[in-house]
């Protein structure tokens, strides 16, 4: 036990594998970014984050190094690490994805599995980028969140927006229908599906000319998939 101590600040890697490590590390994170960047399609684009990949697949090249085969330095380094918090919640699955794609590219860089690191890197992101372009597990079309309030008093006025939603919508589902105040105003929310040939632009314009129609707004509402 006491030599395996001795051990803890000995390093047996070359100077000349450390850099080449770290360099295969670098040069995969940015290989990374990119593709993270051609398959980004969320609100919120950082940066920061893109370049956080980058800098997180080289020390975790380093940490692995560090570690090498001692069981002491790597419970140390645990240790030092539990110091730390992170208080950022990452929202995104895709985020969360290739933080973890990072991790594991700067370990393989880390171990001198260097052929595999960049192969791993490569075969993944290209299949990243053909599963977000293509829709290839995904449906192709995503339904919308409809919003919009209606100021009327009978059922001939509401025909008339159910009408446009019929002509526009293969598919609706109402979710919300609420009474704002003392007036005869209602607050909508549907969950919608454009038909093939459908523009969202032409739609709004058309729903907006029904009487009694306001504040028309669409979102794409990631929680109801």
């Amino acid at each position: 036990m006491p030599q395996e101590f001795n051990t803890i600040f000995q390093f047996s890697i070359p100077l000349s594998e450390i850099i080449q490590n770290i360099f295969i590390a670098f040069v995969c994170g940015v290989i990374i970014s990119f593709f993270y960047r051609k398959t980004y399609s969320g609100p919120g684009y950082l940066n920061s984050f893109v370049n956080s990949l980058v800098i997180l697949a080289m020390i975790t090249a380093v940490v692995i190094m560090i570690i090498g085969n001692n069981l002491a330095r790597a419970f140390g380094l645990v240790g030092a690490m539990s110091i730390i918090r992170f208080r950022t919640a990452v929202k995104e699955t895709q985020d969360i994805i290739y933080i973890f794609f990072s991790l594991s590219i700067g370990m393989a860089a880390g171990v001198g599995l260097h052929g595999l690191a960049l192969a791993g890197t490569l075969l993944v992101g290209f299949t990243s980028v053909i599963l977000t372009k293509t829709n290839l597990v995904s449906p192709g079309q995503k339904d919308l969140l409809l919003q919009f309030s209606f100021t009327g008093n009978g059922s001939d006025e509401e025909a008339q927006f159910l009408g446009v939603l019929k002509k526009y919508c293969k598919r609706t589902k109402l979710i919300n229908a609420k009474s704002i105040g003392d007036t005869n105003t209602m607050e909508y929310s549907y969950y919608i599906g454009f038909k093939k040939r459908a523009s969202d632009s032409e739609f709004i314009r058309e729903l907006k000319n029904v009487k009694g129609i306001n504040q028309v707004n669409i979102f794409f509402d990631e929680e109801y998939f």
